[in-house]
């Protein structure tokens, strides 16, 4: 399937370059990972260096309306072999009308309004060695066909192919005390990752109100841990993933300087069904103490129905930030906050985002992510002593 689009993709860009201008640009980079604990599990190192380059390639034709974006992405690390891995981000040929457009190939979808969790962005798939937080996503295969009008914007989503989830290797951090092997998932679907799934979008603006419908049918993109056979030589966890339905809906309110969000999500075929939701709101101080500096408050409580799961870490918490931005010619930004369980005081998990321009070409950033835990059965017990700080610096072309 891979292959067609790529073969597709080609051919529309060798016919387009002769008749349209082709950009290219892209960014490279460098990170360093440094933890603050020696490793809870055996063979991980406490620094990590790697390399990355995510190149953009864009054409456009038949006055605009026609385009193709191809955005591959490849990361070298020196440390975890897991983490050193090649995806495409995004080959897309998009057709845009007067009140419609298609999308098709690989491509990056984005839902939700929320901080601290995105429950209801679903189509693409989490890159885990990328980052902690779970902002990257992997490609996701796509025929995509949206309108828009007085009724509001709707999405209709086809997805040929599913991506699974990728994990940190035996000698990585942030990981259960057993590497989960990817490479062995498990489907509910005989298909397997040729299932094919479907979803739709319903979005408009209502007065001040930004309001958000969505389904989605077919194989989840968060997979459930099947328990590891302890007698085998080289035990390892395994990722299933069922065919489920998910019903979400999110909400945006602008008024004055308070923004409210609001996120929730129903999803049924795992081994329990479950509901799940963040709300919060954002208050930003604009000139704070007479100056240039604009200062924004976070505040989110995330509730799920689930007590045992490893990726559900929200199920009574509530995160608290800060977002600094100094408004100066570099973009500097600094985010930082902490979430904590209101039902276990030592379990917790803060974070540090910072980023700024040191030339129209780089930019460096800072992220810090700590993680608290007395509680045998909780995620962040796993990882309590991958506390670290990563720096990158980035340039741009």
């Amino acid at each position: 399937m891979r292959a067609l689009y790529l073969c597709m993709a080609g051919a529309a860009l060798a016919s387009s370059a002769a008749v349209a201008e082709v950009d290219i640009s892209g960014m490279a980079g460098v990170d360093t990972r440094y933890f603050f604990q020696d490793a809870a599990y055996p063979g991980q190192e406490r620094a990590q260096l790697s390399a990355f380059l995510e190149p953009e390639v864009y054409t456009e034709w038949n006055d605009g309306l026609d385009s193709l974006l191809f955005k591959p992405f490849a990361r070298i690390d020196n440390v975890d072999s897991e983490r050193s891995h090649f995806d495409i981000r995004e080959l897309q040929w998009l057709h845009l009308a007067d009140t419609w457009e298609t999308r098709v190939g690989i491509g990056k979808v984005f839902w939700g309004q929320t901080e601290s969790l995105h429950l209801v962005d679903i189509i693409n798939q989490t890159d885990m060695v990328e980052g902690v937080d779970g902002e990257d996503k992997l490609g996701q295969p796509m025929v995509n066909f949206r309108t828009f009008g007085d009724f509001g914007t709707f999405s209709a989503f086809v997805l040929p192919y599913f991506r699974e989830r990728t994990f940190a290797g035996q000698d990585g951090r942030l990981r259960p005390p057993l590497p989960i092997d990817a490479d062995g998932a498990v489907y509910e679907s005989d298909d397997e990752e040729q299932h094919i799934d479907y979803a739709l979008r319903w979005q408009k603006s209502i007065g001040t109100w930004e309001v958000g419908l969505s389904w989605f049918d077919g194989t989840s993109r968060e997979p459930e841990l099947i328990a590891p056979d302890l007698t085998s030589d080289n035990p390892v966890v395994l990722p299933y993933y069922a065919q489920i339905n998910q019903l979400g809906v999110d909400l945006l309110k602008v008024q004055g300087a308070w923004l409210l969000k609001f996120e929730g999500i129903y999803r049924t075929g795992q081994s329990e069904d479950f509901g799940a939701f963040v709300a919060g709101f954002e208050r930003t101080s604009v000139g704070v103490f007479d100056t240039q500096y604009d200062l924004g408050v976070l505040v989110e409580y995330q509730y799920d129905e689930r007590d045992n799961n490893y990726f559900a870490t929200g199920q009574n918490d509530v995160m608290a930030g800060l977002r600094w931005v100094l408004n100066d010619i570099d973009g500097t930004e600094v985010l930082a906050g902490i979430i904590q369980d209101l039902d276990d005081t030592s379990t917790y998990s803060a974070f540090i985002e910072a980023s700024s321009r040191m030339t129209d070409n780089w930019r460096w950033r800072l992220d810090g992510y700590f993680f608290s835990s007395d509680d045998a059965d909780d995620t962040y017990y796993f990882i309590r002593r991958d506390d670290h700080i990563q720096f990158t610096l980035e340039y741009f072309f």
